[in-house]
């Protein structure tokens, strides 16, 4: 540890100047200087002023807990997914719709092939209960969000495709369809609507032969049992 100078004791020095005398004044700064207890002294007080002006460092802050991630939302998920599934198969098993909506029915529509594809991944992926692997029901609740999406678009390019790509009569044969359709459906006298069912059944068979239509199995199902309905009244 290095000494302190002697200096340091100066303004004491010139204190005794003035009340004793330069003489006095220095034999007492000879004396004094190189006296160790003074430098003990002089050692410590500068010490301690050294120490109060150290900054105190501030208490080290905790870092914060990790907060686990919340669940995904699957119940929320499975609720949008059942009435998505509700919504096709309402719309597969009604002849009527398919005729009025053919490219929602046509897996060769982009838009329909992409909500296919959606919907059988979201399917492979549901369980009856929250699955106990947690990347399992972050994969289904994405893939039930594509699936929603995908039919929503699908829907609105078979809104606005139509029968727009249909020639003028492949329109008449499905107008023609959808009135027998009708008949069937409204009609109060039984030989009438068996007329009907008979009718409708053979125009949906040719324009589906001449790919005009592609009615899925569950609305010509659905057709069958009808027409098999009205016969045994």
């Amino acid at each position: 540890m290095a000494v302190p100078s002697p200096w340091i004791a100066l303004p004491l020095i010139i204190l005794l100047v003035g009340l004793v005398g330069s003489a006095a004044a220095a034999t007492a700064f000879a004396a004094v200087s190189f006296s160790p207890l003074f430098l003990l002294a002089v050692v410590a007080i500068t010490a301690h002023r050294a120490g109060r002006r150290r900054p105190i460092p501030p208490p080290p802050v905790a870092a914060p807990r990790p907060q686990a991630p919340p669940a995904p939302p699957w119940a929320q998920a499975r609720a949008r997914f059942d009435r998505l599934r509700e919504e096709y198969t309402a719309y597969e098993c009604d002849p009527m719709a398919v005729l009025r909506l053919p490219a929602l029915a046509d897996v060769s529509v982009p838009s329909t092939g992409r909500f296919v594809e959606a919907f059988a991944e979201a399917q492979a992926l549901d369980t009856d209960h929250r699955p106990a692997d947690r990347h399992h029901a972050e994969m289904f609740v994405a893939a039930v969000d594509r699936a929603v999406r995908a039919w929503e678009a699908a829907r609105d390019a078979a809104e606005r495709i139509r029968h727009s790509s249909l020639s003028a009569s492949e329109r008449a044969s499905v107008e023609r369809a959808i009135k027998l359709l009708t008949t069937a459906r409204d009609s109060d006298n039984d030989a009438e609507r068996l007329a009907a069912y008979a009718m409708a059944r053979s125009e949906l068979a040719r324009l589906e032969k001449a790919g005009v239509v592609h009615l899925p199995r569950a609305a010509v199902a659905a057709l069958e049992n009808e027409g098999r309905g009205q016969l045994s009244a």
